[in-house]
C-alpha cells in the first residue's frame, strides 16, 4: 500500500519543493520533484506548483508510492567495510567510484557491489538503495549506508538535525589568512553551468566549518566539518573564498596537482545507531595517493608550518 504522510506547518515558509526537503529528508529532491510533478503532493487538500509559498497553518500531504523492484545489477566487487551488523554498513569508499548509478553511470557503483553483499533499504527506490548520503565519484573516504528502512529513515533525520559527525580532509590552493573559519552560504545550481553548483541567493541553506592543519606556502591541508550536506558542498565553498581545492577539474584552476581528482577524503564519521542508540565513531586513513603529495610538499617547503599538531597521529606520514 502506498505511504501517506500529512504535515501540519507551523513554522516553515518557502518554496513547496524546498519545505518538503525540509520536512523529508530521506527523500532525494528528485524524488520529490516527481511526487510533484506527478501531482501526489497537496497543500490543503489542492495542487500546487513547486514555486508555491507554503505558510504556517497549510496541511501538506504527500503520498509515496510503493517501493519499485529493484532491476540493478548485484555486482561482486571488492569492498572496504569499515563497520557492519544487521541495520547499518560503514564503507570506505575508494576516489573514483560512483556511489549510485546514474545515466552516465549504469553500472560498476558502491551500490551495485553493495547490492551483491547485502540487503539495502528501499526508500530511496531504484537508483539508490540504502543511501543516505553521497560523496563525490573523485572523494575518497567513509559513507554510512542503511540495510533496512528503519535504520534509513534514523540516519537521515540524524543529518537533518546535525546530529551526526562528518569530518574530512582537504588540499586547497593558496594560504588561509586565518586558522578557523565558518562559511555560511547558499548552494544551488550554477546559472553559467549546469554541471556545476554555486552560491547563489536562493540556494539551499549551506555551512562548512574548516581548521588549517598545515602550510605549505601555494597550498594549505585543512580539516572541514559539515552542518548541512549539499552537492559539491566543500568544493563550492572553499572556491567562493578564494581557495579552491587542489586537483579539482570542475572548480579548480587548471595549473595544479595532478591527480585522480580533488585532493578531498571524508576521514571521520559519526553518528547515533538506529536501534541500540550507541554513539559510533569511524576513521579511516588517507589514501596513498593523497599521503605522497603531503609528503611531497612538505619536502619541498621544509619550513612548513604546522597548525594543529598532532592531527596525523594516525597517518603513517
Amino acid at each position: 500500500m502506498p505511504e501517506v504522510h500529512q504535515y501540519q506547518i507551523t513554522t516553515q515558509s518557502g518554496r513547496l519543493d524546498k519545505v518538503l526537503s525540509e520536512l523529508m529528508p530521506e527523500q532525494s529532491r528528485s524524488q520529490l520533484k516527481n511526487a510533484i510533478d506527478e501531482q501526489r503532493v497537496l497543500v490543503n487538500d489542492q495542487i500546487e506548483k513547486p514555486k508555491y509559498k507554503v505558510q504556517a497553518g497549510d496541511k501538506v500531504t504527500i503520498t509515496i508510492p510503493d517501493p519499485v523492484a529493484l532491476d540493478l545489477e548485484p555486482e561482486n566487487m571488492p569492498l572496504d567495510i569499515v563497520y557492519e551488523d544487521d541495520d547499518v554498513i560503514v564503507v570506505n569508499k575508494p576516489a573514483g567510484m560512483v556511489v549510485h548509478p546514474s545515466p552516465g553511470h549504469p553500472d560498476h557503483t558502491l551500490v551495485n557491489a553493495l547490492l551483491y553483499h547485502s540487503p539495502l533499504s528501499t526508500i530511496n527506490g531504484t537508483f539508490r538503495p540504502g543511501i543516505v548520503h553521497r560523496i563525490d565519484k573523485d572523494t575518497s573516504g567513509l559513507l554510512m549506508v542503511a540495510k533496512n528502512d528503519h535504520a534509513h529513515r534514523s540516519l537521515a533525520q540524524q543529518l537533518k538535525d546535525k546530529t551526526n559527525l562528518r569530518e574530512y580532509l582537504a588540499l586547497v590552493h593558496g594560504n588561509l589568512k586565518d586558522d578557523t573559519g565558518t562559511i555560511d552560504a547558499p548552494i544551488g545550481r550554477s546559472l553559467k553551468d549546469r554541471k556545476q553548483q554555486a552560491i547563489v541567493a536562493d540556494g539551499r541553506h549551506a555551512v562548512t566549518h574548516y581548521q588549517v592543519l598545515e602550510r605549505y606556502g601555494d597550498y594549505t591541508l585543512i580539516s572541514c566539518w559539515l552542518e548541512t550536506g549539499r552537492t559539491h558542498q566543500i568544493r563550492v565553498h572553499m572556491k567562493s573564498i578564494g581557495h579552491p581545492l587542489a586537483g579539482d577539474p570542475l572548480y579548480g584552476p587548471r595549473k595544479t596537482i595532478s591527480g585522480s581528482g580533488q585532493f578531498l577524503h571524508a576521514r571521520k564519521l559519526g553518528f547515533k545507531h538506529p536501534v541500540s542508540g550507541k554513539q559510533l565513531v569511524f576513521e579511516t586513513p588517507l589514501p596513498a595517493d593523497f599521503k605522497q603529495v603531503i609528503k611531497r610538499l612538505r619536502s619541498q617547503h621544509p619550513g612548513y608550518t604546522v597548525v594543529k599538531p598532532g592531527w596525523d597521529e594516525n597517518e603513517s606520514l
